[in-house]
């Protein structure tokens, strides 16, 4: 019977967060339409996550996922650079809105664009991108070369799609870290904790709300390295973040 009524809150919470997440992006839905439409470049991304901010901050609250930020005050939202970070819930979209300061474009696959109301946002936010498409995966890096050279910081998952496994992390593609060679620019590892915990991808069911915990590395320097340097910096950062996942489990 305790198991039944589990199960029966859970199903109640999951309803009621997909109805804030809709209603809260249905409100911010025209302001970003308007702005995609007469901003361009840097600024239309800064005025757009201002009420993503927003809408991820109502679901935040009312869903009680309440974000929680370590290392955030060391960055600097005026510098661009490349975030990469873990992949492992739904919900790791509210946390990194919340987390990163300033706004930033993520790499994102071409598939979500048709969920309704939200894939017509998703495709004026990020980059897209469709992995089984050679043209696409190169049109993509090209564009997200245009807006590290716009000052436009970008958010890439490495592990490419959501971790499955039981380790801490998936393997890493190269595309951010050739990307920060090839423009110069610095990586930022940060980590999402306990995402899955709260909602699982593969179990929905078990949903509860918590704290989301975002943890920024220090930025990993890539001045001066080459092509030949690709491996050695995906490792390094594949280590870091690693690290940060196995100290902070509870």
């Amino acid at each position: 019977m305790v198991k039944l009524l589990k199960k029966v809150a859970a199903f109640l919470f999951l309803i009621w967060g997909f109805l804030v997440f809709i209603s809260a992006m249905i409100l911010v839905f025209p302001l970003i339409l308007l702005i995609s439409a007469l901003v361009q470049k840097k600024k239309s991304q800064d005025l757009i996550f201002f009420f993503l901010k927003i809408w991820a901050w109502i679901f935040s609250v009312l869903c009680f996922f309440p974000v929680r930020t370590r290392g955030r005050n060391s960055l600097d939202p005026d510098k661009a650079c490349i975030y990469v970070c873990n992949h492992n819930s739904y919900l790791d979209a509210i946390a990194v809105v919340l987390a990163i300061p300033g706004s930033f474009k993520p790499l994102g696959k071409i598939e979500m664009v048709k969920i309704p109301i939200f894939g017509m946002i998703y495709k004026r936010v990020v980059v897209l991108i469709d992995r089984k498409s050679p043209e696409s995966r190169a049109r993509s890096v090209e564009e997200l070369k245009i807006d590290l050279g716009n000052g436009q910081s970008i958010l890439i998952f490495p592990e490419g799609t959501m971790n499955r496994s039981d380790e801490p992390l998936s393997e890493f593609y190269d595309g951010a870290f050739r990307l920060a060679i090839e423009t110069q620019t610095a990586i930022v590892p940060m980590v999402i904790l306990n995402a899955r915990k709260l909602l699982p991808r593969d179990y929905p069911l078990a949903i509860r709300p918590g704290v989301l915990e975002c943890v920024f590395a220090d930025r990993v320097e890539v001045t001066g390295l080459k092509p030949d340097d690709l491996g050695d910096l995906k490792a390094r950062v594949y280590k870091c973040m690693e690290d940060l996942i196995i100290e902070n489990r509870v």
